[in-house]
């Protein structure tokens, strides 16, 4: 992925938000639980950073993908990766297959506005029961007259308490063949018969998770995302994007870990010395490095080939899966060289701790990704 002045602009503009708008807040919003994500979102919309990817018609840049990948890095650089969770939500999680395939009425209605930062919205896919394993949703939307009536639940949702809209997969049917019985439909959340559930989780603390209920919940049956029934399909395309996001957005945030550690272990000193001035640290943050570079290399290339049009499924499960493996480890090997300074709260490398344990599990467990690399592979048989 060879970076253009346009590229470098986006990046000095994301940098420069990031700068301003958010780490001198990421604090305060970590402490409430919550960010204030309508005001945060409508200045990237001002800014033009909502809708990099997305038709111009309706507000967006129609730029590539590798300027949205440009935009992760940055968002990476967010000193809380619950930043960086719920703004990729809002581009690069619930938008793109309404981006891709919803009519222009729906694009109008909830893309232009999500692209603007004056709407907020959330992908309801994981279920009570129902994680990785998206073809055992159970939310069902029946057809009444020119309606779909959805019940169901939907959990651990990023956004979604303060979300106007979500883009939820739901079944519309018997089942047809491989996963051939599912939608996305828009539903907006102030419906009648919708109740949320604040959720208290481990880490990301500034980004709202909630568990959400349809009870007879009412929508046009215009609000179907494309096809009826194709919504598995749809999903896993948007999964790509996330996936793709997840990365770059980890790599950056490790990378800005690593550095604070060096800085730390140069300024601590113990029996006599600095703590970096043992061979043990350079060799160890040497590794850390050439293992971030070879994940960024990796989601490159499956950046380059996504924008000329082929499959990264492959691609996109390997960077996804090392740098879940990453997260998980580097974060307990910086840590440590804090020692007991690591483990206070308000020492960043805990926050980070907590943060990356997520990326291991969210958008596809690692061993949901090492099944699909076999699949890839032709070693384990498609379903």
């Amino acid at each position: 992925m060879r970076e253009t002045q346009e590229h470098i602009e986006l990046r000095r503009t994301v940098a420069t938000f990031v700068k301003n708008e958010i780490n001198p807040y990421v604090d305060a919003w970590e402490e409430a639980e919550m960010m204030p994500l309508h005001e945060v979102c409508k200045k990237m919309g001002q800014a033009g950073l909502l809708g990099i990817s997305k038709p111009a018609d309706f507000g967006g840049m129609d730029l590539d993908y590798s300027y949205e990948v440009v935009f992760a890095e940055e968002m990476g650089h967010a000193k809380a990766q619950g930043v960086s969770t719920a703004i990729g939500v809002q581009s690069n999680m619930c938008t793109p297959a309404l981006a891709r395939h919803g009519s222009d009425e729906l694009r109008q209605e909830f893309l232009a506005p999500a692209i603007a930062g004056e709407m907020i919205g959330c992908i309801g896919v994981t279920e009570e029961g129902s994680g990785s394993d998206v073809s055992s949703v159970r939310s069902f939307a029946r057809k009444d007259g020119d309606d779909y009536v959805i019940s169901g639940n939907k959990l651990f949702i990023t956004n979604s308490i303060q979300a106007d809209w979500m883009c939820m997969l739901c079944n519309t049917g018997e089942e047809k063949g491989p996963h051939r019985n599912k939608s996305l439909i828009m539903v907006p959340m102030n419906s009648k018969g919708i109740s949320k559930q604040k959720l208290k989780k481990l880490g990301l603390h500034c980004s709202d998770t909630g568990h959400i209920n349809f009870d007879e919940v009412r929508v046009p049956q215009r609000n179907l995302v494309g096809e009826e029934n194709m919504g598995f399909m749809y999903q896993m395309e948007q999964f790509q994007e996330e996936r793709l996001y997840a990365v770059a957005r980890t790599i950056t945030f490790l990378e800005d870990a690593l550095e604070e550690t060096i800085e730390y272990t140069r300024q601590r000193h113990a029996f006599g010395r600095p703590i970096l001035d043992n061979q043990v640290m350079h060799y160890k943050m040497a590794e850390i490095q050439a293992q971030l570079e070879g994940v960024r290399s990796l989601l490159y290339r499956a950046t380059d080939t996504y924008v000329e049009g082929g499959n990264v499924t492959k691609l996109a499960s390997m960077a996804k899966y090392l740098i879940g493996v990453l997260a998980t480890e580097v974060p307990a090997q910086l840590l440590q060289f804090w020692g007991g300074q690591g483990y206070m709260a308000e020492n960043r490398i805990s926050r980070v701790y907590r943060d990356m344990k997520l990326v291991s599990i969210g958008a596809g467990a690692n061993e949901v990704m090492l099944q699909i690399i076999s699949k890839e592979m032709g070693i384990l048989p498609r379903r």
